[in-house]
C-alpha cells in the first residue's frame, strides 16, 4: 500500500521533481517515500509485525526500483527514436525556407549590392542555426532573433506589404521553447497571408506566460486565392509532431479562422533556462 500512495505522491510533484538535478532528484524520491511510510505506519502496521526502519526500508527500496525502471526505459527507448525523428522533422523546413531566402538575395543582388552583402551574412547566420542538431530545447529570445532575420530576408521580395506587429511584452524571460517552431508559422503567414495580395498586410505575432504555460500566437490575413486553401497541412502536422516529442500531452496547438484572419495558437508547458 505506501509503494501505490508513494507513486501516486510522486505523480502529483512530478513538475517540480523534472526540474531537479540527478543530484536532488533521487533524495527527493526518498524523501518522499520516508514521508508516506511515517504517515502509513501507524494506520497499516504495528511494532509486532514489522519495525519502523524496515517498513521505511522496503518502501524506499520500492519506490527507487519502480522509479529506476521507468528512468532506464526511458533511456533506452525514447532518444535515439525521438532524436532521429526530430532530425528528419527539422530536415522537412530547411530547402523551401533556404530556397526562398537564395531568390530574395538574387532578386535585390544588381539594385542594391551592399543589401544583398548584408542579406547574406544574415543568411549565414542562419545556415548555423538550421545546421544544428535540434535534439534540445532553445531559449526563446534566440528563436524570436531567429525570425527576425528571416523576416528581414522577406522584406527584400516583399518591400512595404510586409507589416510584423510583435506582441512580447508579457514575454517569458528565460522560457525554452523547440527549435525553429516560430520560423514556419511566419513562414507559412508570409506565403499564404501576405504573397498573394498586392495589398500590405500585416502579420500579428505574440507571446506571453501564463502561470506555468507559454502561449505562442501567428496571425495572418485571409487572401482568397487557390494555394491559401492548401498547403498549411505539412507545417502544422510538421510542428505538431515535434510538440509531441518534446512535450506529449503537455502542449497543444490550434487553428482558427474568424475575423478575417487565420491564426495559430500554441499552449506549451514553461520551462526555463537553468541559471
Amino acid at each position: 500500500m505506501p509503494l501505490f500512495i508513494t507513486i501516486l505522491l510522486l505523480y502529483v510533484v512530478q513538475p517540480v521533481l523534472v526540474r531537479l538535478d540527478p543530484g536532488r532528484f533521487w533524495p527527493a524520491v526518498m524523501a518522499v517515500s520516508v514521508l508516506v511510510a511515517l504517515f502509513a505506519y501507524p494506520p497499516l502496521g504495528s511494532p509486532s509485525d514489522v519495525a519502523l526502519w524496515r517498513w521505511m526500508g522496503w518502501s524506499i527500496l520500492a519506490s527507487c526500483a519502480v522509479m529506476g525502471y521507468f528512468d532506464y526505459r526511458g533511456r533506452l527507448y525514447s532518444p535515439a527514436l525521438t532524436e532521429a525523428r526530430l532530425h528528419a522533422l527539422t530536415a522537412r523546413i530547411r530547402p523551401h525556407f533556404l530556397f526562398n531566402s537564395l531568390n530574395a538575395v538574387l532578386g535585390v543582388m544588381r539594385e542594391d549590392p551592399r543589401r544583398a552583402e548584408v542579406a547574406l551574412e544574415e543568411l549565414a547566420d542562419m545556415f548555423r542555426v538550421l545546421m544544428k542538431e535540434h535534439k534540445e530545447l532553445v531559449a526563446l529570445d534566440s528563436e524570436i532573433s531567429l525570425c527576425e532575420r528571416y523576416l528581414d530576408l522577406e522584406r527584400l521580395r516583399l518591400g512595404e506589404r510586409l507589416v510584423v506587429n510583435w506582441d512580447l511584452s508579457c514575454k517569458p524571460a528565460q522560457a525554452l521553447v523547440p527549435p525553429l517552431l516560430l520560423q514556419p508559422l511566419l513562414e507559412n503567414a508570409v506565403y499564404h497571408g501576405i504573397e498573394p495580395s498586392q495589398l500590405p498586410g500585416d502579420i500579428a505575432v505574440r507571446v506571453a506566460r501564463r502561470s506555468n504555460e507559454v502561449l505562442i500566437e501567428v496571425s495572418n490575413p485571409i487572401v482568397d486565392t487557390p494555394r491559401a486553401q492548401k498547403g498549411n497541412q505539412i507545417a502544422q502536422a510538421n510542428i505538431r509532431e515535434r510538440l509531441s516529442l518534446f512535450f506529449d500531452l503537455e502542449a497543444d496547438m490550434r487553428i482558427d479562422r474568424s475575423g478575417g484572419r487565420y491564426s495559430v495558437r500554441i499552449r506549451l508547458p514553461y520551462r526555463r533556462l537553468n541559471t
